[in-house]
């Protein structure tokens, strides 16, 4: 089960100063590659898999889907999430991402699976995907982006600087060695789960998906003009999106 980071008033009150938490998708770098992979909602049983804030949720109504649920496992999380508009139309669970059999859903109850930047704070990757097959419609779509291999293998998850403070590179070793990494987020210690680009594709092929697309994003230029800060992102691979569909 992972940790529930995002219930400590730190970390949530600092997560909510940033940009994609004040403004929502259209802030995030990898939204529009995300949206892409997403099939048409209209009519849709759509669950999200850590939800955080419930935008996904949110653009899930507003794509007409019929039946939306949000799960995280952050009371915090939830509480903002039913501040949202459209949070009468949604249904939120707090519950581990994990555990979803815990949350008694029913067989292939959902035509779309989502999951954005939650799933490297599980240990198994494999369970996740176990259970996402049980609760998904066959030919359903099972849509994620995670932290991508390449920024999660070293762990400590920032540049190598020069002596005066400019990013020289970023450091990639132990790629190979899965699993466990701590690692500072908003200014505290965490613990997040690295898996190869390998590992990720393997487990949904040997449970039965078959790959629809992958991606890793960059921001677009007009995030970048927002903020520029932004243009590193185009030096690494920072997330990885992978669709998939239950045969």
């Amino acid at each position: 089960m992972a940790n529930n980071y995002y219930d400590d008033r730190t970390i949530f009150d600092r997560y909510g100063e940033m940009q994609r938490s004040q403004k929502g998708l259209e802030a995030a770098g990898e939204w529009e590659a995300f949206k892409k992979m997403i099939p048409d909602l209209k009519g849709a049983h759509v669950l999200d898999l850590g939800c955080g804030y419930g935008w996904h949720c949110e653009y899930a109504v507003a794509e007409g889907a019929e039946h939306v649920v949000g799960v995280d496992i952050s009371e915090k999380m939830i509480e903002r999430a039913k501040q949202q508009p459209n949070a009468d139309k949604i249904t939120y669970i707090q519950g581990s991402l994990d555990d979803l059999e815990g949350l008694n859903f029913e067989t292939h109850e959902f035509d779309v699976v989502m999951s954005s930047l939650a799933l490297h704070y599980l240990p198994s990757f494999s369970e996740v995907v176990e259970e996402v097959k049980q609760v998904l419609t066959i030919n359903g779509t099972f849509v994620f982006s995670v932290e991508h291999p390449i920024f999660t293998a070293h762990g400590s998850q920032d540049w190598i600087y020069d002596d005066a403070g400019n990013k020289v590179s970023w450091p990639v070793d132990n790629y190979h060695r899965e699993g466990e990494r701590q690692t500072n987020f908003l200014g505290e210690s965490v613990t997040k789960y690295h898996k190869t680009m390998a590992h990720y594709l393997s487990v949904l092929i040997e449970h039965n998906f078959v790959i629809k697309g992958i991606d890793e994003p960059i921001p677009s230029e007009r995030l970048i003009d927002e903020n520029p800060d932004m243009k590193d992102e185009l030096r690494r691979p920072m997330m990885l999106i992978i669709s998939a569909r239950r045969k």
